[in-house]
């Protein structure tokens, strides 16, 4: 039953709000108006007792707050503590946040709520699909494939796909690297309109390069990439050893990164909702990849040394970056609220997070200790395919793609914004401070110096130590 005194709801209850009403009430009364407003936002008739029950938990957990007097506060609190105890999943929770949203900026007129970014909220709320890289790479090798929407049907159909991502994991290639090659052959075999994978030839594939190349006008790495799938497909699936191939290459363009100013970072990071700005002052500070960033756990974070310890880069090797100085006091606050989450976890049962490799098995109470969860959780629980235990995943890393896009356009910036374009700054930056190219090369993992080369549009002053991040200039 709605709060009498919410200011807002008065009778009929919910449940006599969904029955058809005859016209006998001159005022409409605050379930009827939400229903309205749910019927104008054209939600489904049979989902709106779920809008309606969403928004009633909330007037429940706030009373006697009416809803106009209602802090960001307490919808952030509920929006942690409410899809927590009642294990929503990821519709489940954009649906609450939708639920919110309409009953208090939109019916309301709650001048806190309206200031608060849902977009975000609702872009949380996107768990981690069964051929995201971080589940897939926890699964063995022939669910991954089956898993994969768009290899579902193809596995049926060519089992040597199956047997591709076997090899690929005894040989230790990286999940993403799996997932394209497969995508690649996958493809392929789909330009061969059928025919069986045993009677390809070179010609075959000599057509599909050049296809790339002439008709979808890739670039020179894009079709690099396609050849290397298919001559891991020949020489180690096919066992047959790839033929000398001759065909058509894409032009090479050289590209200069995208680098944004001081200011431009400035204005960026103002427009993006406090968890995602730390996020990519983190990532512009540090020079981490998008993945590394969003995979980051809590002991990867040294206070005492200063400096941060990026695990499974590129290539699977692991790094040190510096831990800017003038992130370490919101990273703690930030820590603190992440060990809350954990610890109320804990409580319910459901604190286990997915770790890498066989270590879960080597610890078995590995998962559940607090140096190995997310720096950025999830706020929504996740079940694992693997076994359907029920863990909470790091963020998906779509919400804050898109945070930054939108960030960049508020800001008025001219120019591609991105997570990489934070990497593209934070080595811009080093070597316009006159740091050496080699030292910019270990810190971005680089394995040959000729990659680094990129950032040499700017001025390069060796020689000057200890490397201080470009963050704490801000």
């Amino acid at each position: 039953m709605p709060n009498p005194h919410s200011g807002f709801f008065r009778s009929p209850t919910p449940t006599e709000a969904l029955r058809p009403q005859a016209p006998s009430h001159p005022t409409p009364s605050g379930w009827e108006r939400y229903l309205a407003l749910l019927r104008r936002e054209r939600v489904p008739e049979h989902q709106r007792r779920w809008y309606v029950l969403r928004a009633e938990a909330f007037i429940a957990a706030v009373r006697p707050t009416r809803m106009r007097q209602v802090s960001a506060d307490q919808v952030t609190a509920f929006l942690t503590r409410y899809p927590r105890e009642h294990r929503l999943t990821g519709w489940q929770f954009r649906q609450l946040v939708d639920a919110l949203q309409w009953l208090l900026v939109d019916l309301s007129g709650n001048e806190a709520a309206a200031r608060l970014d849902w977009d975000y909220w609702r872009s949380a709320g996107e768990t981690l699909t069964a051929d995201h890289p971080t589940v897939a790479a926890a699964l063995p090798a022939e669910e991954a494939v089956e898993q994969a929407s768009r290899f579902a049907s193809a596995a049926e159909q060519w089992p040597l796909l199956k047997d591709m991502a076997r090899v690929m994991r005894s040989r230790r290639y990286a999940i993403r690297t799996e997932q394209t090659y497969l995508d690649w052959c996958h493809r392929f075999l789909l330009f061969c309109r059928n025919k069986p994978p045993e009677t390809v030839q070179a010609a075959d594939v000599e057509a599909f390069l050049t296809h790339l190349a002439v008709d979808r006008q890739v670039s020179v790495s894009t079709q690099s990439q396609a050849l290397n799938a298919l001559v891991f497909l020949f020489r180690y699936v096919l066992k047959r050893t790839p033929e000398q191939m001759q065909f058509r290459y894409a032009r090479r363009e050289r590209k200069v990164p995208v680098v944004l100013s001081a200011d431009e970072l400035r204005s960026l990071f103002e427009r993006l909702p406090a968890h995602y700005a730390l996020m990519a002052r983190l990532m512009y500070g540090t020079g981490m990849r998008l993945m590394e960033a969003i995979r980051l756990r809590v002991g990867d974070l040294d206070f005492g040394s200063g400096r941060v310890i990026v695990r499974s880069g590129k290539g699977g090797k692991d790094r040190v970056v510096p831990l800017p100085q003038r992130l370490e006091v919101p990273l703690k606050a930030h820590l603190e609220a992440v060990k809350a989450l954990h610890d109320d976890d804990l409580a319910a049962g459901v604190g286990a997070v997915s770790l890498p490799g066989a270590l879960a098995r080597k610890s078995p109470n590995a998962p559940r200790e607090w140096v190995w969860q997310y720096v950025f959780p999830s706020p929504n629980l996740s079940r694992d395919p693997k076994g359907g235990a029920v863990r909470r995943q790091h963020l998906n890393e779509s919400g804050l793609q898109r945070a930054l896009k939108q960030a960049g356009q508020a800001a008025g910036i001219a120019k591609r914004v991105n997570s990489h374009c934070l990497r593209h700054s934070f080595a811009t930056h080093l070597l316009q401070a006159g740091y050496d190219i080699r030292t910019v090369q270990e810190l971005l993992g680089h394995k040959d110096v000729s990659t680094t080369m990129i950032y040499t549009h700017v001025l390069n002053r060796p020689g000057v130590v200890p490397v201080k991040s470009p963050v704490d200039s801000l």
